[in-house]
């Protein structure tokens, strides 16, 4: 099907448009940006600097896309967007290109949501099928990964990571990693309350596997057992044969060991070193 681009929109002639694209009105497209098929703009969209989206993604209007760092360092360079396929972002949704540091982009994966007013700021890396509800706040840096929903007004601290499938309720105020599979709350008092049961249930995750992910947050939260003292207790009852799950939350866990303010990945991306070469290595990877 054909391209349809409004008259009353500005579609830089070096940006690249994909098959069946709808622009809408008074929308702005820069010389750099790459839109996949059957994407739609409705109208009153901007999408500038060096910006990759993909196929099918549905843009509502004064959604903002690529827009420069809120970075008092940022200096101008070409950092990125990338957007994959089948997101939905809408009313005044904002996501910022990156600052000069770690891999110089801001990741959006695949069939994510993005209520109204939320916000990814530089250098985030949002994965696949995750929730942001009306207000959402990412702080720079911040990676949620898949299937994690943040209810509306949650702030997310900069550095910050969002486990697979945990849940943080509304208004939270997010100032430290937050474990997969788990229910997390608070303002003053961010805490863990309980396991995402229904939300594992919802992907598929085995009954047998959400009950051992109950067990390990018992002994963790509520009997405040020490990390090596749980991995053995399971490794004996399970004779080594760990469910996935449970080492995704053993990896979390193993990752914020040591770490300041409870942020496993702050320090390591800080001093993070750009390799041009090596982005674009995993680029192609991404691509592939």
């Amino acid at each position: 099907m054909p391209t349809n681009i409004s008259k009353l929109s500005y579609v830089d002639p070096k940006a690249e448009i994909g098959e069946d694209v709808t622009i809408g009105p008074f929308c702005h497209i820069g010389p750099h940006v790459t839109i996949g098929n059957g994407s739609v703009l409705d109208s009153h969209i901007s999408v500038s600097g060096h910006t990759t989206i993909g196929e099918r993604n549905r843009f509502f209007p004064t959604a903002v896309i690529g827009s420069e760092p809120q970075d008092a360092g940022y200096s101008g360079a070409p950092t990125r967007v990338e957007i994959g396929d089948d997101n939905l972002f809408r009313e005044g949704c904002t996501i910022h290109r990156a600052a000069e540091k770690e891999d110089h982009c801001t990741r959006i994966g695949n069939r994510n949501t993005f209520l109204c007013n939320s916000h990814v700021a530089h250098n985030c890396h949002v994965f696949d099928d995750v929730t942001l509800v009306n207000g959402v706040l990412l702080g720079g840096h911040v990676h949620v990964h898949d299937r994690a929903i943040i209810s509306g007004n949650t702030v997310v601290h900069q550095f910050c990571t969002v486990g697979t499938l945990a849940f943080i309720t509304g208004a939270s105020r997010t100032t430290v990693d937050v474990p997969p599979f788990m229910i997390c709350t608070g303002a003053d008092q961010f805490r863990i309350r309980t396991v995402n049961i229904v939300g594992m249930q919802r992907a598929g995750i085995s009954e047998n596997s959400v009950a051992v992910i109950r067990r390990a947050h018992r002994l963790i939260y509520r009997k405040n057992k020490k990390l090596d003292e749980v991995q053995e207790l399971f490794s004996q009852e399970l004779e080594g044969v760990i469910p996935i799950a449970l080492n995704t939350l053993f990896d979390h866990f193993e990752g914020i060991k040591g770490s300041k303010a409870g942020r496993g990945r702050e320090e390591a991306a800080r001093n993070a070193t750009y390799n041009p070469e090596e982005n674009d290595k995993n680029s192609t990877r991404r691509a592939a």
